[in-house]
């Protein structure tokens, strides 16, 4: 903190009436232990944090999928395509860790959200296009974790209907009670009012990804023993009166928006970020949380995935979990379906939160005596609990918005795919990389600049290709659906 910085937030320091007046030296000193060189209270995330948010956001309902999306692709194209994911994450989280700061890595500008990057380094029409592509995403990402949770909810009751009925019993249900339960549970915890304050939920949501993809995992291994082969073909799933060679082209396509979906969480990145504390620069803490994080999601992707498909082949379920390639042991089912519930109630709030701010913000400086007025709730025993009036009414109408459409649109695969073809390349590619590219001054036409001008523009027809096959998926799906009926 600078002097000129802390004699200037002099007069936010409380005033004691005492004989002996502290030295400015002094008072500095107290003044930075509380707060940050921007005036907000000390940021305390560490590298564990960061990584458990990352895990939270990336380890998130897109592992299910994941066994279906390599029985598309083949043992040969599957596990390439998902390493080849993982790297350009990797690498493009890298280069926009750096973009938390502008100018120097330590005592730069902050940027406290994705937007505030790309306005501060790029500004003009390349805002607006990041804040319609990085909120949609958000919003997309939140309906598919309803989707995704309350189909797990179903899939806990239709486990124990097999298990008591047997397998001919088809054991249908509806899910929209279930949405209509995890809506209201996003609503309580949508009043927590910011994203540092939910650093518990993502380490539980985390220990939760990571439950059931080890029971994933050791089910599927299970499974191949039980086989004593392994399924699947060099090329994915084959062409026969199943599935037609449009068909597989379709599901191929569709197979690398699920993989792109199962890597994303760019949006939320400098947010993330935000809630790291320095020294050591947040770009350098960032940059090990992010390496450690995809090592670990990547090796546990791997595992599910290509486990999950050497169990079922062709069969693979678009669910790892409620696709019932697993009936027995059902209790067993049951707690990896629970852990899925539970780390999408955290999942959900790690990327509702941006949403929830840029929304607030907004609208604070428009209306700030209607945004900013408090009331204070008297709680026996407790401190006086501050409800915010706007935060309650629009977050509450937020998740019922999402939760609604949830029941619209339940369609696990496709709305998956969809997302994540949309929001791989613009917020996970172009940004980032345009901004490298402001920030370091590389010169047009250069060979560094052509280089990253072509990776863009390959991850630009791969997010394509990707939407295409999804968006065939979706309406092959509503040929036989009728809206808020929807039973599995």
């Amino acid at each position: 903190m600078t002097e000129n910085t802390a004699t200037n937030n002099l007069s936010h320091l409380p005033v004691f009436s005492i004989d002996v007046v502290p030295s400015q030296s002094q008072v500095i000193s107290s003044h930075s232990k509380c707060f940050d060189d921007d005036g907000r209270p000390k940021r305390t995330g560490s590298v564990l944090t960061a990584a458990s948010h990352i895990i939270t956001a990336v380890i998130g309902s897109g592992v299910l999928s994941l066994a279906w999306a390599i029985g598309q692709l083949g043992w040969v194209a599957g596990p390439i395509t998902m390493i080849i994911f993982s790297l350009v994450t990797l690498y493009t989280s890298s280069i926009l860790a750096e973009c938390y700061r502008a100018g120097d890595p330590n005592t730069g500008k902050r940027n406290y959200t994705y937007m505030d990057a790309v306005r501060s380094i790029l500004g003009g029409v390349s805002v607006t296009l990041c804040g319609i592509f990085q909120y949609l995403n958000l919003l997309g990402i939140v309906i598919g974790y309803t989707i995704a949770a309350s189909i797990s909810m179903v899939a806990i009751n239709r486990s124990n209907c097999f298990h008591h009925s047997g397998h001919k019993n088809p054991c249908h249900m509806s899910s929209n009670q279930y949405m209509i339960i995890f809506g209201a549970i996003q609503i309580f915890l949508s009043q927590i009012p910011d994203f540092d304050q939910i650093w518990w939920l993502s380490t539980v949501a985390a220990i939760m990804s990571f439950t059931y993809s080890i029971i994933g995992l050791a089910l599927g291994i299970a499974k191949v023993a039980a086989n004593r082969t392994f399924k699947g073909s060099l090329t994915g799933i084959s062409i026969g009166p199943n599935v037609s060679e449009t068909q597989k082209i379709w599901r191929t396509f569709q197979a690398l928006g699920n993989i792109a979906f199962a890597y994303s969480y760019a949006a939320v990145l400098i947010e993330i970020q935000d809630t790291v504390k320095s020294p050591p620069s947040e770009a350098k803490t960032m940059k090990k949380a992010t390496r450690i994080s995809i090592a670990v999601t990547t090796i546990f992707y791997m595992l599910c995935g290509c486990m999950g498909y050497a169990a079922f082949g062709d069969e693979a379920p678009g669910n790892l979990f409620t696709g019932f390639g697993f009936y027995e042991p059902y209790w067993l089912v049951d707690i990896a379906n629970l852990a899925v519930v539970v780390h999408l109630v955290g999942a959900y709030q790690v990327f509702a939160q941006p949403l929830f701010a840029f929304v607030e913000k907004s609208a604070a400086q428009r209306w700030p005596n209607i945004v900013n007025k408090e009331l204070n709730i008297p709680i026996p025993s407790l401190t006086l609990y501050k409800l915010n009036l706007f935060r309650l009414v629009w977050r509450t109408v937020f998740v019922i918005l999402t939760t609604i459409v949830s029941m619209l649109l339940p369609f696990f695969n496709d709305v998956v795919g969809l997302i994540g073809a949309l929001g791989f390349w613009p917020l996970t590619v172009y940004f980032p990389v345009e901004m490298y590219i402001s920030q370091k001054k590389i010169p047009k036409w250069s060979r560094r600049w052509i280089i990253l001008q072509i990776f863009s523009g390959a991850c630009l027809i791969v997010s394509v290709v990707a939407a295409l096959g999804s968006v065939a998926g979706v309406l092959v799906d509503l040929k036989k659906y009728k809206p808020f009926q929807s039973n599995y």
